[in-house]
């Protein structure tokens, strides 16, 4: 079959694809780079390090964390009516935007650090949290960026900048980690506070972050400048009938920042509440020492596997809101509806067996990585790998429904999702001795209820339903025979072999027969492989093996 006419540049796909392969490359190196800084600050420096992240990542919810969606799909919507001017000012009109909100943000975190942490009942994550206060002005003005080129249909800049800001983050983290653990092991036997050498390990892994922006930003400044000039040249060809105003883009972006913020905080900030109300109700049924500890397993080791194919689908999200944006503003509800259902689907395919991979061999995978305790973090794994295929769906549909300008829907689809969330949290935590694996629990309603109501709101909303044999049939199918074959193999080199062996071999074995199983059973056709990233190769592949 011939290689369909449509260029990979031109494919959301293909972009999408890229970002998401980038997404996973940055995941991965975050993953591998955790693995040394845990077995240096240990699942307690964990623990102190995740209540100081989630507090950072709340802020910067609130501050920048939708500023690349929001900035690529106005920038979008007026690139698609040749008004490259007020695209132009959409540009430094966030730049405006992002240097107010999160400068403020920085400004709260770094004198609100101790009220802060207290909340939590983790006072000593305060030292973690000052040092990320500068990120989140860094961050701010770094999505704008990004979300300017995404807006124009290139999401290279951003996969790029990505895998930067994680090299130099895992870099820099191990050092700090190593160094301020030792500092905080001097001062823990000054003060006799064996917890500070902890805490301050935990600050040293934050200040990778700090730094891995900075240089991330500085990668995209100067990629902006490079292009400049041939971005004023589009100004000759401008279409635009009147200019918008600075004080219209400032209204605008926040018009459409802050329905995005609500979800996403929404969206995100069950985490935060997760990590509070554990807390409390660990402290109040007498675990009150081990609460951190444990914590420091299920955020540094379960959910941080867990979050890894997730990025896809963070990806695919951000390809596409710039591709909806634009055939709704050219009234195309059936692109959008194509475009939407080729995103989920391709989303799927990757989700499915990801999820059965890390629930058949989370026992190696968790034992090859990390020192320390194993069994709870490869149990916590096998009780929230469905959470791979939810998260995924429901960050996609999440993006979706911004992408087509309903941004009202995902905000009340992700209360009511909270409410429940919450609400069977704190059920489990008070009436059962679950422990943690009742956070575990209350994840999957949270993500399986945002999956349905999203779905539902897109079905109201532009008549779409997604085709289901080739969607989730057909690859959940393919995702349970490689289960059995992986599973099998494991078993074998179990008896004989190392945790590496146990981990690659199968791995690998379940990577082939989950390749061929799509193809064969029909989930992915040979035109379709054209639209993802190297997909001649691909395809030259599966012909020579006779899956195609």
């Amino acid at each position: 079959m011939a290689r369909p006419d449509n260029t990979k540049k031109s494919n959301f796909i293909v972009q999408g694809g890229l970002l998401g392969m980038a997404g996973l490359v940055t995941r991965i190196i975050g993953m591998i780079y955790r693995i040394p800084v845990t077995n240096i600050i240990g699942d307690k420096g964990n623990g102190y390090y995740a209540s100081a992240y989630y507090i950072y990542n709340i802020m910067l919810l609130i501050s920048s964390y939708s500023l690349p969606l929001a900035i690529s799909k106005v920038v979008s919507a007026r690139l698609s009516n040749r008004q490259y001017r007020n695209a132009s000012k959409v540009f430094k009109g966030g730049l405006l935007f992002a240097a107010i909100t999160g400068g403020t943000a920085g400004l709260v975190v770094l004198f609100g650090a101790n009220i802060l942490a207290e909340l939590l009942s983790e006072p000593l994550s305060a030292i973690a949290l000052r040092i990320f206060a500068p990120t989140l002005l860094i961050v701010a003005v770094m999505g704008v960026f990004r979300g300017y080129f995404q807006g124009m249909g290139n999401m290279v800049p951003t996969a790029v900048s990505q895998i930067i800001e994680q090299i130099v983050n895992a870099v820099v983290s191990i050092i700090a980690a190593k160094a301020l653990f030792d500092y905080g092991m001097k001062t823990a036997a000054l003060l006799r506070n064996e917890d500070l050498s902890y805490a301050y390990g935990a600050a040293g892994s934050t200040l990778g972050t700090s730094v891995g922006a900075f240089t991330a930003l500085v990668f995209l400044v100067l990629l902006y400048f490079l292009v400049a000039n041939r971005l004023k040249k589009r100004f000759e060809d401008d279409d635009t009938r009147y200019e918008e105003s600075y004080g219209m883009v400032m209204r605008l972006i926040l018009m459409t920042v802050l329905p995005v913020i609500l979800s996403t905080a929404i969206y995100n900030i069950n985490d935060i509440l997760d990590n509070f109300i554990f807390n409390r109700m660990m402290e109040a049924k007498g675990f009150g020492a081990e609460k951190t500890a444990i914590w420091g397993v299920y955020t540094g080791k379960s959910k941080l596997l867990l979050n890894v194919p997730i990025a896809l689908a963070n990806s695919m999200s951000a390809s596409a809101v710039p591709a909806l944006a634009s055939c709704i503003a050219s009234d195309n509800k059936k692109g959008a509806r194509k475009r939407i259902s080729a995103a989920m689907r391709f989303t799927l395919i990757i989700s499915f067996p990801c999820a059965i991979g890390l629930f058949v061999l989370a026992d190696p995978v968790i034992n090859l990585l990390f020192a320390g305790e194993a069994d709870l973090a490869a149990a916590l794994i096998r009780a929230g790998a469905v959470t791979v295929m939810t998260y995924s769906a429901s960050t996609l549909t999440n993006g979706m429904l911004q992408g087509i300008g309903r941004m009202n829907l995902p905000v009340k689809n992700a209360a009511i999702s909270l409410v429940l969330h919450i609400a069977s949290l704190i059920a489990l935590m008070y009436y059962t001795d679950l422990g943690i694996y009742a956070v575990v629990i209350s994840t999957i309603v949270f993500s399986l209820s945002m999956c349905l109501l999203n779905s539902l709101s897109l079905k109201h909303t532009i008549s779409y339903r997604q085709e289901k044999g080739r969607t989730f049939l057909i690859p959940a199918l393919s995702a349970g025979i490689m289960g059995v074959v992986i599973f099998l193999v494991w078993k074998i080199l179990s008896l004989f072999a190392g945790y590496l062996i146990q981990t690659m071999i199968p791995i690998a074995v379940g990577m082939v027969v989950y390749f061929a199983c799509i193809l064969k059973f029909g989930a992915v056709r040979e035109d379709e492989l054209y639209d993802v990233p190297m997909g001649g190769k691909i395809v030259r592949f599966a012909k020579s093996f006779g899956f195609l």
